[in-house]
């Protein structure tokens, strides 16, 4: 088959009832802030967190009886895997699943609790699919594709048939590249609908692999990056060839403008995104000129995120906005001082969260230390004014420098 609005409505009929039809909001704070209209498609609220379950199930409900007693195979680093080993239960259909050695540990504990054999193999996403094709063959089961299926773009389809019902005077939509089955299915939909509408796609630095197919190069990606669900090294042939037609501009987001767009969603919207997820927003904080004054719909594509690695990312946001402050204050190795420095702060309205004295491994005078002290601040002003009280009580002040990467 190939893919149309035809083949997609058919998909929304045929996973109805299946799959929430997430909601889909004009965000206040966000309009204000990138100085468009900006609407949310939170595929974050599926069950498995990701919109990943529509194609997925398109897909499974394509099986034949035959074809569902063998079982199915599938290959993810997480999103694709909950959803094939989510509703592959719901269906009775036995499910092996092959997931890449970097698969965050909750996507692989929530696969394996969705009642699908999870294997891990492999440093890369072709080696799993590889290893996934070869169970497919050695067991007569039924491969799965993530993003290179008809039935699997139709039924991701199915979201520009939403976004288009709860926000139909959108002149772009925003949407995540991996694969592509994402934005192939979106781009048909909204095309189809709107034949005047912009579809922009993005894509993490690190794996740039839609722009570099349409400018007939050969990608250079890799790397570690927290957009892992989009950390794909080759477009599916199917998706490339309806990008090719469809998409109108690709965008590119480094690391860090992925970190902020995950830390804003979850401040501003009270929601959490993953790095895949958070790309588009993240495009509109880099290109503001290229989206002032549009309506502008993005696809929020996925919020499962490892707890620890979210954390960081609040973490590192706390650094780059200046709310987290990191200093050095000279002392007198004597009692009583470090109390005089609390005071200090306290008095300023600062929180102290970490204090460690440096008398070993510092250039001071033998009875004197450093005392290092990060401080919870309401903003980089309030930083200086924390400072400039300790140096007005004679301290000899520094601010050190911080880890955590700015956009």
């Amino acid at each position: 088959m190939s893919v149309d609005l035809e083949g997609i409505r058919a998909a929304a009929r045929a996973i109805a009832g299946g799959i929430v039809a997430t909601p889909c909001h004009r965000s206040r704070t966000l309009s204000a802030l990138c100085d468009a209209e900006v609407w949310v498609k939170f595929e974050n609220l599926q069950f498995t967190a990701s919109f990943k379950e529509r194609g997925a199930l398109n897909r499974l409900l394509a099986l034949s009886p035959e074809e569902r007693r063998r079982g199915v195979v599938a290959m993810s680093a997480g999103n694709h895997a909950q959803g094939v080993a989510y509703h592959a239960g719901r269906l009775g259909i036995p499910a092996k699943i092959v997931m890449p050695s970097f698969t965050p540990f909750v996507k692989v504990r929530h696969t394996r609790d969705f009642g699908a054999e999870v294997i891990l193999f492999g440093e890369t996403l072709e080696i799993a699919a590889a290893r996934a094709q070869a169970i497919a063959t050695e067991e007569d089961r039924t491969f799965v594709h993530p993003y290179d299926d008809d039935l699997v773009i139709a039924g991701q389809g199915t979201i520009g048939l939403e976004l288009h019902a709860a926000a139909s005077e959108l002149d772009t939509a925003v949407v995540p590249v991996g694969g592509g089955g994402l934005i192939a299915g979106v781009a048909t939909a909204l095309k189809a609908l709107n034949p005047r509408i912009r579809i922009v796609a993005v894509e993490a630095a690190l794996y740039p692999s839609l722009k570099a197919a349409l400018e007939g190069g050969s990608p250079v990606v890799g790397g570690a990056t927290v957009a892992e669900g989009i950390a794909v090294k080759a477009i599916g042939a199917r998706p490339l060839a309806i990008a090719r037609a469809l998409v109108d501009e690709i965008l590119t987001v480094d690391e860090a403008q992925l970190e902020r767009a995950i830390q804003l969603y979850l401040e501003v919207e009270k929601t959490v995104a993953e790095g895949a997820g958070a790309a588009p927003l993240a495009a509109l904080l880099a290109h503001p000129d290229l989206f002032r004054g549009r309506k502008v719909g993005l696809v929020l594509s996925g919020g499962n995120i490892d707890s620890r690695l979210l954390a960081s990312v609040i973490m590192r946001g706390l650094v780059r906005d200046g709310r987290l402050l990191r200093i050095r204050v000279e002392i007198a190795d004597s009692p009583g001082l470090l109390a005089r420095v609390a005071a200090a702060v306290g008095d300023k309205g600062g929180n102290i969260v970490d204090v460690a004295h440096q008398r070993l491994f510092s250039d001071v005078p033998i009875k004197s230390a450093d005392l290092d002290l990060v401080i919870e601040t309401r903003d980089p002003a309030h930083g200086e004014e924390i400072i400039a009280a300790l140096a007005a009580l004679g301290f000899a002040v520094r601010r050190l420098a911080t880890t955590a990467a700015g956009p």
